[in-house]
């Protein structure tokens, strides 16, 4: 634990205690719309979109203290390294997948880059420049703020976007593009084709998309019951509102003119990782409940981190079951 972390939990803890009524009530809304969904409710992408909007308007700082400020849990490639060191290896993986040509000139595109913290290790991977966006403008906004305090703004670009909204950027702009955990969870599979094909555009021909996403694996089967009620549970922890498998995908990207050289599971499973956060949670319960009782926090915040336990518990359950992964792995690259 670096001073860094540390820093980082303590402004968390205070964005949550500071936390307007109005954006805590928001955050409670959109987990019971998500579990509305689960349970079978028609609901609109515009409201999906605001939901998770909403929703990780407050989700982004809870996680932050506990040292989930990229809000995503990679593959357990190397058991001696915890989440982080983790992040690390799948990050230069996908880098790797986008087989550069050239890389300090170039220019990625990060799509759903939360807090920017994944662009940054990319740009300094590269020496090049990414770009990226993200639905939540608190998100943005700390991702700008990073950029400068570590001298990369010249490098770095970020705005406020959504994925059901064209792409705000010319045609053939970027040398690659990848996505962790932030893209396919958001659409429903009529929507899939709208935003491969903004993809496309915004690309260049040659370049390549690599990502390591949440899917469906190809055992999850809709008709038994088990494998519903786990989804049920966690794919609202995952602040996702939909679930797709690879083919659906990989045919979408293939209808835009992409060709696919890679759709495969993950290297090595998240569920390991999933359990040291859970753990933490737990312990760090302890605490929140002590500051809850001396009022610096509010109860909802217990009672949210009580719900992403009992998700968490369902989605490492889900992945040993070998039905869902979080880090399907998908190249693609443009004709």
């Amino acid at each position: 634990m670096n001073w860094y972390r540390i820093k980082t939990a303590l402004i968390g803890l205070k964005r949550l205690a500071t936390l307007p009524e109005e954006d805590k009530q928001a955050c409670i809304d959109a987990y019971q719309f998500f579990q509305r969904m689960q349970a079978g409710e028609e609901t609109e992408t515009a409201d999906e979109t605001k939901a998770v909007a909403d929703y990780y308007k407050v989700l982004n700082n809870m996680l932050s203290v506990f040292d989930l400020e990229k809000l995503y849990i990679p593959p357990q490639l190397d058991e001696s390294l915890g989440l982080y060191g983790n992040q690390l290896l799948v990050e230069q993986a996908v880098l790797k997948e986008l087989n550069l040509d050239n890389p300090k000139e170039s220019h990625l595109l990060d799509m759903g880059c939360g807090r920017g913290r994944i662009a940054h290790y990319f740009a300094s991977m590269t020496g090049g420049e990414v770009s990226g966006y993200n639905i939540d403008p608190n998100q943005i906004e700390n991702a700008v703020d990073w950029a400068a305090e570590t001298g990369t703004s010249d490098r770095l670009h970020f705005k406020v976007g959504n994925h059901h909204d064209p792409l705000a950027y010319e045609d053939e702009t970027f040398d690659g593009c990848f996505s962790f955990q932030a893209v396919w969870p958001f659409f429903k599979k009529e929507e899939l084709d709208s935003h491969a094909r903004e993809m496309y555009r915004v690309m260049k021909p040659g370049s390549r998309y690599a990502c390591s996403e949440y899917l469906l694996t190809p055992h999850f089967d809709w008709n038994n019951e088990d494998h519903v009620t786990l989804h049920k549970t966690y794919l609202p922890t995952l602040a996702a509102t939909q679930s797709m498998y690879p083919a659906d995908v990989c045919a979408a990207l293939e209808r835009a003119g992409f060709e696919i050289l890679v759709s495969a599971p993950s290297k090595s499973e998240a569920w390991p990782l999933c359990e040291q956060k859970r753990d933490l949670i737990l312990n760090g319960r302890r605490v929140v409940r002590g500051l809850e009782a001396i009022r610096v926090l509010p109860p909802w915040v217990e009672e949210s981190l009580d719900l992403l336990q009992k998700g968490g518990q369902a989605w490492t359950d889900a992945e040993k079951a070998k039905i869902a992964d979080l880090n399907w792995r998908i190249v693609a690259q443009k004709h």
